[in-house]
């Protein structure tokens, strides 16, 4: 059976903070618009307990934030395809291509909004103990660990706060990280300071997970003494970054050593029509505010793309 061909002015992959913040400023320039992602809506921020730095809210659930996300993208009429197995993405070509499982999409513009993942430890155990054990998500499985011992990994601010909240449930919570001073928000490091459930753990990596039908210890190194210790735990949440989300991307686009997308202050990446927004392109800030800011930006440049795209066609008509 063909596939049915859709025509956009733009397209945007990602139904995220920063492709709901696109399609809104994308409705209202008047472009026909359809956003595209290979999961429901929400994007990460969904799975965040509380959020108290997105301006206008000192306190939301990630689900209640993205819940608003997306009605506010509703009210403007974009067309939403959730749940798309992509399989092709062209952005060298005029128009874009992108196919999926059910279509195929030609775009004047394409937004690419598809985040990053979590960053992997890469140490032995990660991966056979995923789903038993290793989380990426403590809004996702913090309650699976009631009266339990678990270890967090890292220093930034997701770190922190998944910590902090882990304490909801488990009874105690240890944060392992490589270094003597964290990286977060200093509010929030005197916030888990005060918490009688968490322990530091500092200058410290983690080598080893063990287990048998679940995660029953951690292994980890002190990298300045090098002694190894061996900590009973039930489970293992690493915070520690992330990748972005660009295996659709083939190369088409410059990318830094990272592999984040370039782009300049307007959201151009390196192909002209194609424009990048929030954790999937090199940001020096990822959080849901610049996420939002880089959506609404890529979407008035990418209409003035199109504008100047138009017309030149009406000319050589």
């Amino acid at each position: 059976m063909s596939k049915k061909m859709l025509d956009y002015d733009v397209v945007i992959l990602g139904g995220g903070p920063a492709g709901l913040s696109a399609a809104v400023y994308a409705t209202r320039c008047a472009l026909k618009t359809a956003i595209v992602d290979i999961t429901m809506f929400g994007g990460q921020p969904s799975n965040y307990a509380d959020i108290e730095n997105y301006i206008g809210f000192p306190m939301i659930s990630g689900f209640e934030l993205s819940e608003k996300f997306e009605e506010h993208s509703d009210k403007f009429g974009a067309d939403k395809y959730p749940m798309q197995e992509i399989l092709k993405v062209d952005l060298v070509s005029n128009p874009k291509i992108i196919e999926t499982s059910e279509y195929t999409f030609n775009a004047k513009s394409v937004i690419l909004a598809m985040g990053a993942s979590p960053k992997k430890l890469g140490i032995q155990g990660e991966s056979e103990f995923f789903g038993r054990g290793v989380s990426y998500c403590a809004v996702c499985d913090g309650a699976f660990y009631r009266d339990k011992e678990v270890v967090i990994i890292g220093g930034g601010n997701t770190a922190v706060e998944e910590g902090i909240y882990l304490t909801k449930f488990a009874k105690k919570v240890y944060i392992v990280h490589r270094r003597d001073t964290f990286r977060a928000d200093k509010i929030l490091v005197n916030r888990a300071e005060n918490n009688n459930r968490i322990e530091f753990i500092y200058d410290t990596v983690p080598i080893e997970i063990k287990g048998e039908e679940k995660v029953i210890s951690i292994v980890l190194n002190n990298v300045k003494s090098d002694k190894i210790t061996e900590l009973k735990i039930d489970g293992v949440f690493p915070f520690i970054g992330v990748v972005p989300n660009t295996d659709l991307i083939n190369g088409q686009l410059k990318q830094d050593e990272n592999g984040f997308i370039l782009t300049d202050t307007t959201m151009q990446t390196s192909e002209v029509g194609v424009y990048a927004a929030g954790d999937i392109r090199n940001t020096p800030l990822r959080q849901v505010i610049t996420a939002v800011s880089d959506g609404a930006v890529s979407a008035v440049y990418a209409s003035k793309y199109i504008e100047e795209l138009d017309y030149s066609t009406t000319l050589r008509l």
